[in-house]
């Protein structure tokens, strides 16, 4: 039998029903200032031919000094929501994925709240690394399709540039900066939107992808900055076979969950880490080219931002239509492994 209190719980909770949440707008945003291979090649010792060969990548876009994720993010945030027709008063939550917030607190989602005027809404930060986006918009559909939310705003934006060591050549030529949103809201009347999602992490391999110092365990200090801590470490060879290997694993895991082939997928959109892995996990779904999207050469891996803006590229070059049936996969440092299975909504 129930407590009385429990009951008054129960008597108070807002009404919620389940339903379809879909991605209402796509936004994003890059800074302008764009650095080459070649310029790189007059940084650390390494070539152009080199990059292109083991990264895909030729260019990236990096912040100028001062310009901080909040503000990459704020730009995308706003567009997404005038894009979605809507007023920034009418988003009710924001969760931003991101590996660079500003500060460890206040969250970069509270900055962002405050800078585009979402005076109703509350959020938080995402810690997922590369996976950062698919966790949020995960987050998100769950909020939306409850009912505990109208319209929340899903942000993936990172400033790698701020934690990337410009003297390690196995780092430094990857990484770039960007920002990527969407608006999530109630499906319209066809009922398209956001169907399933397969998420895990394993923390046996966090040691193979992160940044040493910072946190609780290793404060900063002078020894932390003298070698050189607090910049992203990473065993490229692991951080390899663990992405080719999981992000197969995760997309067959839900296509089988939802009775599907992966010749019924009609767009796959990638985390954007490496040329080479996203061609690996593609050759051994049997998936053509015209279904994969890469645009790594253009942008580098910007963390939470490449799944945002790998699918407005695919919007821009008329890859994605109304009704088609997308698969997002992302492997991230933790290791984080994300998946979401949505029909695209306009």
């Amino acid at each position: 039998m129930e407590s009385a209190a429990n009951a008054r719980t129960l008597v108070g909770a807002p009404k919620r029903s389940v339903r379809t949440a879909a991605i209402a707008s796509l936004a994003t945003h890059v800074p302008p200032k764009v650095l080459t291979n070649a310029d790189l090649e007059q940084m650390v010792e390494t070539s152009d031919e080199w990059i292109v060969q083991r990264t895909g990548i030729r260019e990236r876009r990096i912040v100028e000094k001062g310009v901080a994720t909040s503000d990459l993010a704020a730009v995308a945030g706003l567009r997404a929501i005038e894009a979605a027709g809507l007023r920034p008063a009418e988003i009710d939550f924001i969760v931003v994925g991101t590996t660079t917030p500003d500060t460890i607190f206040p969250s970069t989602a509270c900055l962002v709240q405050d800078r585009i005027g979402a005076t109703r809404a509350w959020g938080f930060d995402l810690g997922a690394a590369c996976s950062g986006f698919t966790y949020a918009l995960t987050s998100a559909a769950a909020m939306v399709e409850t009912g505990w939310s109208q319209h929340a705003l899903v942000i993936g934006a990172d400033v790698m540039s701020s934690i990337i060591d410009y003297t390690d050549r196995t780092t430094c030529v990857l990484f770039g900066d960007g920002a990527g949103a969407v608006v999530v809201s109630p499906a319209g009347a066809d009922g398209l939107g956001i169907i399933d999602f397969a998420h895990e992490i394993d923390g046996s391999g966090g040691p193979a992808l992160c940044m040493p110092a910072g946190g609780s365990r290793v404060p900063a200090s002078h020894a932390t900055v003298d070698q050189r801590l607090h910049y992203v470490k990473q065993d490229g060879p692991s951080v390899f076979k663990f992405a080719v290997r999981k992000t197969e694993e995760i997309f067959r895991r839900l296509l089988d969950r939802n009775g599907l082939t992966p010749t019924d997928i009609s767009l796959f959109v990638s985390h954007q880490a490496n040329r080479r892995i996203i061609e690996s996990a593609a050759e051994r779904l049997g998936l053509p080219d015209e279904k994969v999207v890469i645009n790594i050469d253009k942008y580098g891996n910007t963390t939470g931002a490449t799944i945002p803006l790998a699918l407005d590229d695919a919007v821009k070059a008329r890859r994605l239509k109304k009704g088609d049936l997308v698969l997002l996969a992302s492997v991230g440092a933790g290791f984080t492994v994300g998946s979401v299975l949505l029909r695209w909504t306009y």
